[in-house]
């Protein structure tokens, strides 16, 4: 099943998307608040998108599918290319950073590249959505707490990501966390780690791998990460991004006003974000 958080009429909903539409869930609350809930809608939203209706995708508005996740987390250096372009060494721990949820950002708004910025750069990434969560979770119940997947974008700002030891501040501007176009559910997602993804600058394919070369697996992630810290409904984590970012081209190849952006992964969909400067 697709998941959406949407806008219509002034009013932000979830819905499910059919095709080229998308029916009103009729489940009061946010994303999260569905997907705590799952079991409880789960037959009557299957009942729903089995009749069909709704309205088109194209009268709506898509939101991030997860507008204020509780925590989001992604990983660095998580693909052997990357690794090599980045000139470092292959990491014997997982390294992660945290995003804002102020950079949160919807699959087709413009970006910011804020101002006194000039490094800003892409990163395509598969997103995976927390479902039921949980503390110690080991890698072999990993899947079962994963709900959905969709696609991100972990616009970077260089200069701030490396010039401090840690690259939250880098990672965390507005906007520059685009995610959606929906959630596909993880039973529909044969394989998260054989999903091909791919990223496009103005029609220009700078990124293009498959998540099977993630260096840790997503179970993994998981596993290292619930250590620590109890994973909740609606936490997201970007599972890293492949070589070809701008920032190792020869020259340098930063985001500028007016750049398109667009991200896909197989079976999930596409987001697309304008560049813009920040007013």
């Amino acid at each position: 099943m697709k998941l959406a958080t949407y806008t219509a009429n002034g009013q932000t909903r979830t819905g499910i998307v059919v095709g080229d539409a998308i029916i009103d869930s009729g489940v009061a609350g946010t994303m999260i608040d569905l997907i705590r809930d799952w079991d409880h809608h789960k037959g009557d939203l299957e009942k729903k998108a089995a009749a069909g209706g709704g309205v088109p995708l194209t009268s709506v508005r898509l939101e991030a599918p997860v507008q204020r996740p509780g925590k989001i987390f992604a990983i660095g250096l998580n693909y052997a290319d990357h690794i090599v372009e980045s000139k470092m060494e292959t990491p014997q721990r997982q390294v992660w950073f945290t995003k804002a949820q102020t950079s949160v950002n919807g699959p087709y708004d413009d970006i910011e590249i804020a101002k006194g910025t000039m490094t800003n750069d892409y990163e395509v990434e598969l997103v995976a959505i927390i479902g039921k969560g949980g503390k110690h979770v080991s890698a072999d119940d990993a899947a079962g707490t994963i709900f959905g997947y969709c696609v991100g974008n972990d616009v970077t700002e260089r200069m701030w990501q490396h010039g401090g030891p840690q690259w939250s501040l880098g990672k965390s501007f507005d906007t520059h966390a685009p995610m959606g176009p929906w959630i596909v559910t993880a039973d529909e997602v044969d394989d998260p780690h054989s999903l091909g993804l791919r990223c496009f600058v103005n029609g220009e394919q700078r990124q293009s791998s498959n998540t099977e070369h993630l260096v840790f697996n997503i179970w993994s992630q998981i596993e290292h990460l619930s250590v620590g810290m109890t994973l909740e409904p609606g936490d997201c984590l970007f599972t890293g991004t492949p070589g070809g970012v701008g920032a190792a081209m020869d020259p340098r190849q930063f985001l500028q006003p007016g750049d398109i952006v667009r991200c896909e992964i197989d079976g999930l969909g596409h987001i697309e974000g304008t560049m813009v400067a920040e007013v």
